[in-house]
């Protein structure tokens, strides 16, 4: 009977530690934008980060759909083997002036579809990369609407706004966090806000940066969970010692 307690203790540490992991997952399963944040003016490269969510079909499309409130005068995708791209221009209410020339058009939307036996099985996900710019200096961010298609049919919308002062919405749309640029002038330009020589202004001379900024980011949630989960276990292995050696001692 000395073991009731010890096994319900034991018990509680399990599910303690399971819903820590359950409360954590849904921080990896959003369609996102890597990296989160760049600065106003400049030109960046970034991740779609797409996971697949469901246990028994697999993600075969996914359109992105790009502000037409803040357009962008340059995007260009990277190629990925497996999945073609295909970019949507619109006609701007207004042109936009990019270094001094007139642009009267900018990419709405783009959509990858997965070829003849690729696709995002379940348990894995992917990154679809994409340049931008320049970056407008009047945003403090820019979602990104996306629509993400199974093989089964069933599409899931991530279109959902977040609201100051409001829960996280189910299907947040991806959003890129605009930042004052360092040593920028009273626009918040920079030297960036034009592509280096050779780039093309495909951004990539920002691809290390990004996939280091990616990695901390995931490296940092996954241990942080990691120790909470830890430290539960840890807890309840050092009460159910301390109860063992009370009952050796009265015995």
């Amino acid at each position: 009977m000395r073991s009731l307690p010890a096994r319900r203790l034991a018990a509680v540490a399990l599910t303690a530690a399971a819903s820590v992991v359950a409360l954590a997952g849904p921080a990896f399963a959003h369609v996102t934008v890597n990296p989160g944040s760049a600065a106003q003016g400049g030109y960046t490269a970034v991740d779609f980060r797409v996971p697949n969510e469901n246990d028994t079909a697999s993600t075969v499309k996914l359109e992105v759909n790009l502000p037409m409130d803040h357009p962008l005068a340059s995007v260009r995708t990277l190629p990925l083997p497996g999945w073609t791209a295909n970019v949507e221009k619109s006609k701007l209410d207004k042109p936009i002036k990019v270094h001094g020339s007139d642009v009267t058009e900018a990419v709405s939307k783009i959509t990858w579809t997965a070829d003849a036996g690729t696709k995002i099985a379940p348990g894995q996900f992917q990154e679809f990369r994409v340049s931008l710019g320049p970056l407008p200096t009047d945003a403090d961010s820019m979602a990104f609407k996306a629509l993400q298609t199974y093989d089964n049919g069933d599409v899931v919308r991530w279109i959902d706004e977040a609201q100051a002062g409001q829960p996280e919405p189910a299907h947040p749309a991806p959003v890129l966090k605009l930042t004052k640029a360092a040593g920028g002038d009273d626009h918040g330009v920079t030297a960036s806000a034009s592509p280096a020589a050779g780039t093309h202004g495909d951004g990539s001379d920002h691809a290390a940066a990004s996939g280091d900024t990616k990695s901390s980011d995931s490296t940092a949630r996954t241990l942080g969970v990691v120790g909470i989960v830890v430290g539960v276990i840890g807890t309840a292995v050092g009460v159910l010692g301390l109860r063992r050696k009370n009952s050796g001692s009265a015995s």
